[in-house]
């Protein structure tokens, strides 16, 4: 694959203050996970010299993750091997569903609502349903479609919003930020169109060009999807853009995720020097 179908993906990376810390974490969820979540120290850099990223800025944030409790570190001699701590692991079970196989639910008809109470479990009641995914058009008041109530969103009122599809679309544009949803998913089809060009008209990415692609092109995705309230068609703009970025990711990763995993054998190693072996979860990954 000519290096120049990455071109506008590393120009975006460039464009932004740096995130190596986020690409790490994304490293971890995607590639590391699987093959058993921990890694030697110098996979990580091997991958991020691919990226004109420096060893310093690499080390300065896996201490930065480390230290946050993102990261375990252990050595073995002179090499430093990471994994996720309990943190990371419960973090990355949630976002890997929505990622790699969180479909729209049925819409039921009606949209739930739920009204705070003026108590003293107000605030931690609102930090539940926010981190949930409710939507909130206005104050004290949370929206959400097949999403169940946490139990730990503690004296709150539950009750329905029904009305016409309009009135419904209308009410969820006023609880989630969908224009700025939008504009995500927007700028990702821009962004990997000419990577899925290039691979139609025939290139073949090497193995570092693929594990490069992929961990970016997931980077990327993540960042727009782990936003998005998964709502059903009934509730979404015409011309929501959401499908054509997922079908766009799931292509791309099935087509890069061989060569990149090739690039993880040889790379990718434990504290016994011997290869990380692949799992098979992410053969399903955009499948299931």
């Amino acid at each position: 694959m000519p290096r120049g179908a990455l071109a506008p993906i590393l120009d975006q990376l460039r464009q932004e203050p740096s995130r190596t810390w986020s690409i790490i974490v994304t490293i971890y969820g995607d590639a590391i996970v699987p093959r058993g979540g921990s890694v030697w120290l110098g996979t990580l850099l091997a991958f991020f010299q691919a990226l004109d990223i420096g060893d310093g800025v690499v080390r300065t944030a896996m201490s930065r993750l480390a230290a946050d409790g993102w990261l375990e570190r252990h050595k073995v001699g002179r090499n430093s091997f990471y994994r996720l701590a309990e943190k990371g692991r419960a973090t990355f079970e949630a976002a890997t569903r929505q990622i790699y196989t969180l479909r729209p639910p049925r819409f039921a008809g009606h949209l739930g609502l739920v009204l705070l109470s003026n108590g003293p479990e107000r605030d931690a009641a609102r930090a539940v349903l926010e981190a949930a995914g409710f939507g909130s058009p206005l104050p004290g008041v949370f929206v959400a479609a097949g999403v169940p109530i946490p139990d730990a969103a503690n004296g709150v009122v539950a009750l329905q919003a029904t009305g016409g599809a309009e009135a419904l679309r209308d009410l969820a544009a006023r609880s989630w930020p969908l224009d700025a949803i939008a504009d995500g998913y927007q700028r990702f089809i821009e962004t990997f169109g000419p990577l899925r060009a290039a691979l139609d008209a025939g290139a073949v990415p090497n193995e570092i060009d693929a594990m490069v692609a992929r961990i970016l092109l997931v980077h990327e995705y993540r960042r727009v999807v782990l936003r998005d309230p998964v709502l059903p068609a009934e509730l979404l703009p015409a011309d929501w853009p959401g499908c054509a970025a997922r079908s766009l990711c799931a292509g791309l990763y099935t087509d890069l995720l061989e060569p990149s995993e090739r690039w993880l054998d040889a790379h990718a190693i434990n504290d016994s020097g011997a290869p990380l072996r692949r799992g098979a979860a992410v053969l399903r990954r955009f499948r299931d």
